[in-house]
């Protein structure tokens, strides 16, 4: 892949996927960037108060041998998981590069976990070293159960029984030998939500890192002389893909805006101001974006926009089209994924479609015997992963066969989702085959919020669905059953939400509690989410 896409058939009938048998992404696309130009940026930062940095790629190179030094004489060797949790600032994609050149597995989080959510990572990954800012160490502080951790690190202040971040890298020596990792090996472990239990970890490899050229060349459409700007949480995924992998894989500059909230004011001002070239955000972030004036606003260096994390609305679509000239092109994968499927910047868009395939990526709707749909007929969204696993799909769900394996069926990986292609090859996005709740681009397991919910002393029974939301695209809300005495009011509402956000990840909060004296169940017992989630819909109940 040498050169951006011009003709979609073509590149997909030629792609071929061959990785090196060695493969460090540090080493082989950080450290060779800086080998060619040591002069070239790999991100300008920003915050809110008037500081701005320019960052190297030489420099970060640097920087992360040094976090190797620190974090190996720490204790955290080849293999281990290193969990961080921090906002947009630098010392994020100086751990994650450090993690990539150690041979560690990279486990970020959003800050807005909680105490609860952090144990059970601590334990299920059985993580070696933990990495916070001093707003959010007292979350990790108040864990008895996290006794596999080596080092625990704070990237911002000085704290007893911490290492300080910023004093130890200073110190320590630029000098590391990257470790010589194949492109199987682990490389990122990503809680992701489902339907019922805890979240699951998806390992991804060194490979997937190399794998996000598809992602970076063909959809983000990015060359060296690009900045680009990514809305996304450094805990999710799509942080992976658009502010890391697939930017640095084509060698072009990240843009990087640290704030403590979303304004879209403030956004669209970015945009116009700084040199950015290409943009990538939520449904949600445009949604509230074409709610601005955009006529007050000349963006005279962007050439490109994308959206992921959800379907886009064609209103939201024809909106900032006519407003700037640029059409947003819609792109689709998982966490489990690189890119899958995407309105590419050579094909004609059409509005509401999810586009066409990825090169390198057999993607299909299939019925339950594997075969494959024909145009118009609703299916199951799946990847074919025989004879030859495809670049960047997730290598299991670590510690969960099960769950792993009824991901697959009869040579396809499926992603949940449901669809149709229409005569002319494109994808047509219909739901999900599960409950997981994805609101504002952020997943949300139903079982993580009804446990919450049933830690109250007020709530017998929970069950969790999306419901439509004009500006989130779908919310969370909770069909809540009383215990004896209690008074389903707007103030339980209120105790409701906000015990909640106490408990686990405030984005998980029911934004809707509705009281009921009874839930829908099965013969055996198991709440019947779907047909509360069809009401919610407005869809007739199944037959």
């Amino acid at each position: 892949m040498t050169m951006n896409m011009t003709n979609y058939d073509l590149e997909y009938a030629n792609f071929k996927w061959a990785p090196p048998a060695r493969f460090n992404f540090a080493r082989d696309v950080v450290d060779h960037w800086a080998a060619l130009d040591a002069t070239k940026l790999a991100m300008l930062w920003i915050d809110d108060h008037g500081t701005e940095r320019k960052i190297t790629y030489r420099e970060m190179g640097a920087r992360s041998r040094r976090v190797c030094n620190v974090l190996t004489a720490a204790g955290v060797k080849r293999g281990d998981t290193v969990i961080v949790m921090l906002p947009r600032v630098v010392a994020w994609w100086e751990i994650l590069t450090a993690c990539l050149r150690l041979g560690a597995i990279f486990s970020p989080g959003t800050s807005q976990l909680a105490s609860k959510d952090l144990e059970y990572r601590f334990q299920a990954s059985n993580a070696t070293a933990f990495i916070t800012d001093h707003k959010n160490a007292g979350k990790q502080d108040s864990i008895a159960t996290a006794e596999g951790l080596k080092v625990r690190i704070c990237v911002d202040a000085e704290r007893a029984g911490w290492l300080a971040y910023e004093p130890a890298v200073a110190a320590a020596s630029a000098d590391f030998e990257s470790t010589d990792t194949a492109p199987d090996d682990d490389a990122l472990c990503y809680f992701t939500s489902g339907t019922t239990g805890y979240p699951k970890m998806a390992i991804q490899t060194q490979g997937y890192g190399l794998a996000h050229q598809i992602t970076g060349r063909y959809w983000l459409d990015l060359t060296p002389e690009d900045l680009h700007w990514n809305l996304s949480d450094t805990g999710w995924a799509k942080a992976a893909w658009s502010s890391y992998f697939a930017p640095w894989n084509c060698g072009a500059t990240l843009f990087i805006h640290h704030s403590e909230t979303f304004d879209p004011k403030r956004t669209l001002e970015i945009l116009a101001r700084y040199p950015i070239t290409t943009f990538c955000g939520a449904p949600t972030i445009y949604r509230m974006l074409v709610l601005q004036d955009l006529s007050a606003y000349k963006f005279p260096h962007l050439r490109h926009v994308v959206g992921a994390g959800e379907p886009l609305n064609p209103e939201v679509i024809d909106t900032w089209l006519a407003a700037t000239g640029l059409t947003i092109r819609d792109g689709y994968g998982q966490t489990e994924s690189v890119l899958l499927c995407a309105s590419f910047p050579c094909l004609t868009p059409r509005f509401g479609s999810m586009g066409k395939p990825s090169p390198g990526i057999t993607l299909a709707v299939i019925d339950d015997d594997g075969a494959r749909l024909p145009s118009g007929r609703e299916g199951d969204v799946a990847v074919r992963v025989e004879p030859e696993w495809p670049p960047g799909l997730f290598k299991e769900y670590r510690g969960d066969a099960e769950r792993t394996g009824k991901c697959f069926r009869h040579g396809w990986y499926l992603t949940g989702d449901r669809a149709y292609v229409d005569a002319d090859g494109y994808f047509w996005f219909v739901g999900r085959a599960d409950d997981v709740i994805n609101s504002a681009g952020y997943r949300i397991g139903p079982f993580e919020v009804e446990s919450a919910l049933l830690e109250h002393p007020a709530v017998a029974e929970s069950a969790v669905v999306s419901s439509p939301d004009e500006m989130r695209g779908e919310v969370v809300k909770a069909f809540v059953v009383l215990k004896a005495g209690q008074r389903g009011d707007e103030a339980l509402v209120k105790t409701l939400q906000d015990h909640v956000k106490a408990v686990t990840a405030p984005y998980k909060y029911p934004r809707k509690i509705e009281f009921v004296t009874t839930l829908p169940k099965t013969v055996s017992g198991k709440i019947r989410r779907i047909e509360l989630r069809d009401r919610e819909w407005g869809r007739a109940p199944p037959a």
